[in-house]
């Protein structure tokens, strides 16, 4: 199964798959330290921590580059991971969005998409959030995301907040 096979759009943003050729427009909205800020890969923001990131996300082959559908600009990148098709489940994550972005309906928008698109072929959808990331915290409950523990990753306390298929 290939949760990332097709673009996605709701007419305001929409999502491609991920290219190589894709760097240079994202490091441009990566780059912003702010972005970062709360993140505990908080120097993401430099090219060669970038770089990790974005080959990360290219082996993934579950990873976006959103665009604004009026101006065609890169806005960010989000990914689908760890599929699991026993569980029925898959996790979303490693996103970031352009500053300019935050606190509208641009993080609701992107998971709408992403959460309707993933149950055509799970029954959940996980989410994973460093307990020191309280600003995307609070937007992934926002969603209707509920937390049912915490992991630790790398060394690193993070929420795992799950969505369930409504049947």
């Amino acid at each position: 199964m290939n949760i990332q096979s097709e673009n996605l759009t709701d007419g305001t943003i929409q999502l491609i798959p991920l290219r190589e050729q894709d760097f240079d427009a994202l490091f441009s909205v990566a780059s912003d330290p702010l972005i970062w800020e709360q993140h505990p890969n908080s120097n993401r923001y430099l090219k060669e921590e970038f770089l990790k990131f974005f080959q990360g996300a290219i082996e993934s082959k579950g990873a976006f580059k959103i665009i604004d559908c009026k101006t065609q600009e890169p806005l960010g990148s989000s990914r689908y991971y760890d599929v699991d098709m026993q569980e029925k489940s898959v996790f979303i994550g490693y996103t970031f969005l352009r500053r300019d972005k935050w606190g509208g309906n641009y993080n609701a928008r992107l998971k709408a998409l992403m959460i309707n698109h993933a149950f055509q072929f799970v029954n959940k959808t996980y989410f994973q959030i460093a307990t020191t990331n309280m600003r995307s915290l609070r937007g992934t409950e926002k969603i209707g995301a509920t937390i049912v523990g915490t992991q630790i990753l790398e060394g690193i306390e993070h929420f795992v907040l799950e969505m369930q298929k409504e049947n």
